[in-house]
């Protein structure tokens, strides 16, 4: 199982980036896969999460109307859409999924399968 997140770079405030992650040995189709982000000196802190099963998103309050997360089940590919950037968004980015077969972001999943990390840095 692997999954590879790329697209991350330095951007100004109120730029864009999106972000990809990569699944190989992983189906994302009806599994719940998300975005995780730490910052330097802080904890890691959920981003978004989707339900590849019915398209159903999630978002924490501090992305929530900036951020789009969507999935593409042919690629197994994940994407975050990052919008209207700010310097708190400044992190390493992770792409995460949960094994199980049917598992959806709104019953309690857990992600077990990393993705290695992308920095996304927003400065001025």
């Amino acid at each position: 199982v692997q999954l590879q997140a790329s697209g991350g770079g330095s951007v100004q405030p109120g730029g864009s980036l999106r972000l990809s992650c990569a699944a190989s040995g992983f189906t994302l189709a009806y599994r719940a896969v998300g975005w995780f982000r730490q910052a330097p000196g802080k904890e890691r802190e959920w981003v978004s999460c989707i339900s590849s099963a019915d398209g159903s998103t999630y978002y924490a309050d501090s992305v929530k109307g900036r951020f789009t997360i969507s999935s593409d089940n042919a690629e197994n590919t994940l994407y975050l859409q990052m919008d209207s950037l700010k310097p708190e968004d400044t992190a390493v980015y992770f792409c995460a999924g949960d094994r199980v077969y049917g598992s959806s972001c709104d019953s309690g999943p857990v992600f077990t399968s990393w993705g290695q990390g992308t920095q996304v840095t927003v400065s001025s």
